[in-house]
């Protein structure tokens, strides 16, 4: 009698690279990033609607958000491929591995692209897609291929696109720019470099390595730190501008200064320690790092819940 092969009931090949092929699209996207980009989004939303807006908005913001954002990302995984085969953090980026080829991630972000804006033209309104649009462009050209491989100040200007979320989330419900947008889309600029820095500086050696002039390459951290210093000053500054210009009420002012403050705290603690000589990963940048994330958070869920519970100022 025959025997009759045993079946162990693991997935099927196919399944398993089909699951695979998705997951290296959705990694081309870099969702960790367009989770941050959604955070400065709604918080903005609440704010130009003075109240809740429609949760059918919201869900049709951020779905354009997303794949707005998404096409950004892939079109910068596709021209940054070479640095990121060079750079230990990036190494294993589907363009790098060859999970996706170059045709095939030029495609996916060009389906992105259009589809996201017919999505903001036809669902939101039309000057959504417009701002859409330039953030894709901001970041896949001016940021890309323009600015990372020819300045420290790289992710100065660079860092534009990733303010555009705030100026998208109050154009989706009033149909124009305000002032109040305006000033939250100085805050994010000014957050940006002190967000970013600190994680260029603990892998400092990985952009060596791909010759990308990132400001820590370039400067010693004394200087790096100073510079954090100065902008995150700026940012705290600016954040309190919101509350005139808005006006914002007790529960924005009170979150702005004491994040605000904790983040000079840190800046400064950054700063003190590269000038007494520690250098590496003595100086801790990524307490800095992960904090940033923390206060943008704090900062935009304040704007958020302040028209909802508002006590005026005075």
């Amino acid at each position: 009698m025959a025997s009759v092969p045993l079946t162990t009931g693991a997935p099927t090949a196919p399944g398993r690279t089909r699951r695979r092929r998705v997951a290296s699209y959705v990694a081309l996207t870099k969702p960790r990033i367009i989770e941050l980009l959604l955070v400065t989004t709604v918080p903005v939303m609440f704010l130009a609607e003075g109240g809740v807006p429609s949760i059918w908005l919201i869900a049709a913001t951020l779905l354009g958000g997303t794949l707005s954002a998404g096409a950004a990302n892939t079109f910068n995984s596709v021209y940054d491929r070479d640095i990121d085969r060079l750079m230990h953090r990036t190494s294993n980026r589907p363009m790098v591995t060859g999970e996706v080829t170059t045709r095939e991630a030029l495609v996916f972000a060009s389906v992105l692209t259009v589809v996201s804006t017919l999505w903001f033209a036809l669902v939101v309104n039309v000057f959504s897609a417009v701002l859409s649009l330039l953030a894709i462009a901001l970041y896949a050209v001016g940021y890309t291929m323009l600015l990372k491989r020819r300045t420290s100040q790289n992710i100065v200007w660079g860092g534009i696109a990733g303010c555009m979320p705030t100026l998208i989330g109050w154009s989706a419900v009033t149909g124009t720019v305000g002032w109040p947008a305006v000033v939250l889309f100085l805050v994010i600029f000014f957050w940006t470099p002190p967000h970013y820095w600190p994680l260029s500086m603990a892998f400092r050696e990985d952009y060596a390595t791909a010759e990308v002039p990132m400001l820590p390459v370039e400067r010693e951290p004394v200087a790096v730190g100073r510079q954090i210093v100065a902008y995150s000053w700026v940012m705290v500054a600016t954040s309190l501008v919101l509350v005139p210009v808005a006006p914002m009420g007790w529960v924005y002012t009170a979150t702005a200064v004491l994040a605000g403050a904790l983040f000079l705290v840190e800046a400064h603690r950054l700063h003190l320690a590269a000038r007494r000589g520690v250098t590496g990963a003595a100086l801790r940048p990524m307490r800095l790092f992960h904090y940033s994330i923390t206060y943008v958070t704090l900062l935009f869920l304040a704007v958020a819940v302040d028209p909802l519970l508002h006590v005026a100022i005075g």
